[in-house]
């Protein structure tokens, strides 16, 4: 059964995360308002807090995060689902003009 209440836009975004005092990166596989997925050879753990930033042309987006799960092949992380926390407006309006690109 699908829990994801917002269907999820593919995408290929690079993006950065702060932990502690250490920052990594990623890429944004898929997003929707309320959460995305992010390819990184780094995952947290679960239920982590970090803030992920994402460049919008001269914009930078800032988002507090928390780790649903992480996956894992045998050897490897391939990345981590994670909720946004209070999704901020202008990352909301951001997904809003990222689904009129992507046509269904």
């Amino acid at each position: 059964m699908e829990k994801r209440t917002v269907e999820r836009l593919q995408s290929g975004i690079d993006a950065r995360f702060n932990y502690g005092d250490m920052f990594y990166s990623g890429t944004i596989l898929n997003l929707s308002e309320k959460g995305m997925f992010v390819k990184t050879k780094i995952c947290l753990p679960s239920g982590s807090m970090f803030v992920v930033l994402v460049r919008e042309e001269n914009e930078l987006l800032k988002m507090l995060a928390r780790v649903k799960y992480s996956t894992r092949s045998r050897e490897y992380n391939e990345g981590m689902g994670v909720e946004i926390l209070t999704p901020p407006t202008d990352f909301k309006e951001y997904v809003a003009r990222l689904r009129q690109v992507h046509v269904f």
